[in-house]
């Protein structure tokens, strides 16, 4: 047996020494030393190069432990050994003052008029269109940055005059012809030296450079943009960064979703969900899911599954961007970073909403009572639709129009309505699980010696249903409950 594993392992270290032959003749330019350590560490895992050189993409390069995360993660990833290669963009970013004001006017529009198109993205002007390159070539596009960056590191506008232009769809600063001339002129050096060193089509920008506030908005919205822009100094002093990113090519046109909590699926076919992740939704492919479940694929993990809707809220198209590089342009001379680059905005993931009702009522409970009167606003407990889908009718009811109890999850009884068929259809009751999370909920209030008024519920029947468990586990009067 000791004999079968050393010989096992030492085929395994000829196969990776032979990919590692493999990769050297693969890239017949320089090699960046660099990334050939962070390399290394995954063939010496067992893992191949063209699975780790796509795991280094995915992450932006930064560290051997990162890729090795990411490919541990999407090992049920049914696209990873496919030959599907990132795509890459070049934007100038600001950072320093100029940065902060625009962020402030990305939020105060968003709360006064609501998301529009440009809050997909942060504060850019685009300097290429998105173009793919080979994993095992993003080396030649961080060549690229650094050697057009250095070209132009001193004839580089120390301050770059921006006005503002406004339209019924439109509002942006565009920038004076003289710096934009040398942006352009660094854009079409960077896709140059990008052509040679990783034999890539990079497109500049020929168009008017612009700096993008408000688009796709609504026409009612236009004079409070305007009003809010033109609060914007654009001679705020700043430092301007030459940043390359990344995006998976395959989920251009999803929406972006983000999980506020956690869910553990109850079927195979489901989604596990931690707060925070991001999951793609082809909104095209929803017609036929039932209500409140939708389909999507985990960033995180690669996986595809269903997921409950209203345990997400939208996410922003950049918020799955990987940053690779960045070009810094100062008065003195440019410079790379190392490669543990900070983000130009690092967007702040809400807090996710406890799910156990009772733990939260129990937390909220726990501080010290007041003399005021508080409100409590509490959730439904588990419905039978959540748990088994909506065709947990046609389970449970026979051709005789009969209730059947076919999982100890079900209640054991169902309140008599008129058309109770349909009626449940579109009103489902609770499952035992909802029951017993509203008693519990009750039962905590009692504990903690809360003094109820009154309760309001919607008189959906699972509203009711919450309510009525949650009075039966403090012992209330049921009649002072109120709709």
């Amino acid at each position: 047996e000791y004999m079968g594993i050393h010989t096992f392992t030492e085929g395994k270290e000829e196969m990776a020494a032979a990919e590692i032959q493999l990769y050297s003749k693969v890239l017949n330019k320089r090699k960046n030393r660099s990334t050939n350590s962070l390399l290394e560490p995954l063939l010496a895992t067992g893992f191949s190069v063209h699975t780790a050189l796509k795991a280094l993409a995915a992450t932006g390069q930064k560290t051997a432990e990162a890729a090795i995360q990411w490919l541990h993660s999407h090992c049920n990833d049914p696209s990873l050994e496919d030959p599907i290669p990132q795509e890459y963009a070049l934007y100038l970013c600001p950072t320093g003052p100029l940065n902060d004001i625009l962020l402030e006017f990305w939020r105060e529009s968003k709360c006064q008029c609501g998301k529009n198109k440009a809050h997909e993205n942060f504060p850019h002007i685009t300097l290429s269109d998105f173009f793919t390159c080979e994993d095992q070539k993003v080396d030649g596009l961080y060549e690229a940055l650094e050697k057009a960056g250095s070209q132009f590191s001193r004839s580089f506008p120390v301050m770059i005059s921006l006005s503002l232009h406004s339209s019924n769809t439109y509002i942006g600063f565009f920038l004076s012809d003289g710096p934009a001339n040398v942006i352009k002129s660094f854009s079409a050096a960077f896709a140059a030296e990008a052509t040679v060193l990783a034999d890539c089509c990079v497109k500049p920008s020929v168009k008017q450079l612009h700096l993008t506030l408000a688009h796709k908005f609504y026409p009612h919205h236009q004079k409070t943009l305007e009003q809010l822009a033109k609060s914007i100094n654009p001679k705020q002093s700043c430092q301007w960064v030459a940043a390359l990113y990344s995006r998976d090519m395959r989920f251009v046109h999803y929406q972006v979703l983000r999980a506020l909590f956690q869910y553990k699926p109850q079927n195979i076919d489901e989604l596990m969900l931690n707060s925070g992740d991001l999951i793609y939704v082809d909104r095209s492919q929803q017609h036929e899911i039932c209500d409140g479940w939708t389909i999507g694929i985990s960033h995180q993990t690669g996986c595809r599954g269903f997921l409950p809707e209203n345990y997400t809220e939208k996410a922003n198209e950049s918020d799955t961007w990987v940053k690779h590089r960045e070009y810094i342009f100062s008065a003195d001379a440019g410079q790379l970073p190392k490669n543990q680059i900070k983000t130009c905005f690092k967007t702040k993931i809400p807090n996710p909403l406890p799910r156990n009702v009772a733990k939260l009522l129990a937390h909220q409970l726990s501080a010290q009572t007041t003399n005021q009167r508080d409100m409590l606003v509490i959730c439904h407990g588990e419905r039978v639709d959540q748990v088994f889908g909506k065709s947990w009718v046609q389970q449970c009811f026979g051709p005789d129009g009969k209730y059947y109890r076919r999982d100890l999850n079900f209640p054991s009884s169902l309140p008599n309505q008129v058309d109770y068929i349909k009626r449940y259809k579109y009103d489902p009751p609770l499952s035992c699980c909802g029951t017993f999370q509203s008693r519990l909920t009750g039962e905590a209030l009692l504990e903690k010696e809360v003094i109820v008024g009154c309760v309001y519920s919607s008189p959906a029947l699972h509203c009711i249903q919450t309510a009525y468990h949650i009075l039966e586990g403090k012992a209330f009067q049921y009649k002072q409950l109120f709709y």
